[in-house]
């Protein structure tokens, strides 16, 4: 019950899944809406909801010419990228790029209930492609809720009468989908090393806390801390609390008249003058000119 092609159709059984949603853009459409902007740069061309996806399997041995994107809300199954194997479960992201030789097949005794869409554009190398389907192609997920939300609004908007304004709108939906594939394929899960200690820092905001000291309460190395905290945000743990403490600095002095000097003392600062080197480092002007400043 298996079949190998290199169309696009994106699936081969000839009665589909039950209660399947199957949306495929005619390619007439997509070349027109590739030379368009607003779609140009990133649109989906194909897209769909295969429930319990029993026998479910798609071999291109020359890849697609789109990047294809498989959201597993249940079930399970596996996807081959040059040859390996990755097993792909509930909660997981599968990221396929274009040109890239597959192979992807739900699970015999446990078959996968996916979202999927196939997207193309210049954009989509730029959303994704550092973060997922470079170094391995599949991705644990923090908030799949969120992002099967978005997969139910792409289809919709792509199902029925399919014209300029609707794949211009899917691809506002799909650039949504795809960032936040991006952020929450690397934001720390939920009770993982690198949350509790965000969330550790988060509730110390006004205190002062050593790196040795933050990775000993998370049980793990400080330069193992430190490089999750550089992939995750882009700077180590004092660097994400700074930020934190500069946060409550502009709360509080967009919203109350307190004195710099007790602004600085309620983020951590002994010292008024340098938190207002600290503070101006960061925004270009110091407290008393960002307090002076309309906003909104």
């Amino acid at each position: 019950m298996y079949e190998t092609t290199t169309e696009s159709t994106p699936h081969y059984r000839k009665d589909g899944f039950p209660n399947q949603r199957l949306c495929v853009v005619p390619r007439p459409q997509v070349e027109a809406a590739a030379q368009r902007p607003g779609t140009r740069q990133l649109l989906v061309t194909d897209a769909g909801y295969f429930p319990a996806a029993e026998h479910h399997r798609r071999l291109r041995a020359k890849g697609a010419a789109e990047t294809i994107v498989i959201l597993c809300v249940s079930g399970s199954g596996t996807v081959t990228v040059d040859g390996q194997v990755h097993p792909v479960t509930a909660s997981s992201c599968a990221v396929i790029p274009p040109g890239t030789a597959h192979d992807y097949a739900a699970d015999d005794d446990d078959p996968w209930t996916i979202w999927w869409l196939h997207v193309r554009g210049a954009d989509v190398g730029e959303l994704i492609g550092s973060v997922l389907g470079d170094q391995h192609p599949v991705t644990r997920l923090r908030s799949i809720d969120r992002v099967a939300a978005l997969f139910d609004e792409l289809v919709t908007a792509l199902e029925g009468r399919i014209s300029p304004i609707h794949l211009l709108a899917a691809s506002g939906i799909a650039w949504h989908l795809l960032s936040r594939l991006a952020a929450d394929s690397i934001l720390p899960a939920s009770g993982s090393s690198l949350e509790r200690a965000m969330r550790y820092l988060e509730a110390r905001v006004e205190g002062n806390i050593k790196v040795t000291e933050l990775a000993a309460i998370v049980g793990m190395s400080p330069s193992h801390l430190s490089a999750l905290f550089r992939n995750a945000t882009g700077g180590g743990p004092a660097a994400f609390h700074t930020s934190l403490k500069m946060g409550r600095a502009r709360t509080l002095l967009d919203t109350t008249s307190l004195p710099i000097s007790d602004v600085a003392t309620a983020v951590g600062y002994a010292d008024p003058l340098y938190f207002s080197r600290q503070f101006r480092r960061l925004h270009g002007v110091n407290p008393s000119a960002y307090r002076s400043q309309h906003k909104g």
